[in-house]
């Protein structure tokens, strides 16, 4: 029994397809994917805990509190077994998620993952472990303060996944990049190929290629999901 309900938005029909934002988002990042892939899937769109709509809660914060939250959305929606989309700190969520719970998981596309902090750009990774240093001076008086510090804390914190611990994934996963990512190329190939049944893409774009570049984006997800030629990319 979870100590919050999650927020979410779903449409469509069929095998379902749960959608994961990154951190500082919600559900609402996702909108292209949502309007091309409900053709096609059960398409779910979660706000993780703390953020959008859903409530904080009591539990630690933490990329393994949202996979155990996941874990029991899922069990609340009966969905037995399902395809995941994670998107940055999404992502992450959805390898700890999958090695975790490897059971409840068909098929797993990580967009802009990280393994642990180091995997993200110096350039990026500074200014945020600035603001995690200086709204850690703030917190005992400010409550925004305090919940940007925490917010701020996923990233520099976390995660901690072992390379070697992804060998434990047989299931196929797409490793889906922008070519200007934020996270480091060597890291992001790093983790397609630490997968058994990994698969690489980048495309151009940021690290926002979901939203920037959602055409070329969908096309690439969907013809990794394409086993049974039932979707057309647009």
């Amino acid at each position: 029994m979870n100590d919050i309900k999650l927020h979410y938005i779903e449409q469509g029909s069929g095998c379902p397809l749960i959608l994961l934002h990154g951190n500082g988002e919600d559900h609402r990042y996702f909108q292209a994917q949502l309007s091309f892939f409900s053709k096609h899937f059960r398409v779910i769109a979660v706000d993780t805990r703390g953020h959008g709509k859903s409530p904080r809660g009591e539990k630690p914060f933490a990329l393994e509190t949202f996979a155990d939250d996941l874990s029991c959305f899922l069990d609340e929606k009966k969905i037995e077994r399902t395809d995941l989309l994670g998107f940055s700190d999404g992502g992450n969520i959805a390898m700890i998620f999958a090695l975790k719970y490897p059971y409840k998981v068909k098929r797993l596309i990580l967009n802009g993952a990280n393994l642990d902090p180091k995997g993200v750009k110096p350039a990026v990774q500074f200014p945020i472990a600035l603001g995690y240093g200086l709204t850690a001076l703030f917190s005992p008086f400010c409550p925004k303060a305090k919940a940007n510090h925490e917010m701020l804390g996923l990233m520099v914190k976390q995660p901690h996944i072992l390379p070697e611990t992804l060998k434990k994934l047989t299931i196929p996963v797409l490793v889906i990049v922008g070519d200007h990512d934020m996270i480091k190329p060597g890291h992001s190939r790093l983790i397609a190929e630490s997968l058994p049944n990994g698969e690489f893409c980048e495309i151009p774009g940021d690290h926002f290629i979901a939203a920037k570049n959602s055409a070329l984006f969908n096309q690439k997800v969907a013809a990794f999901l394409n086993e049974s030629g039932k979707i057309e990319a647009e």
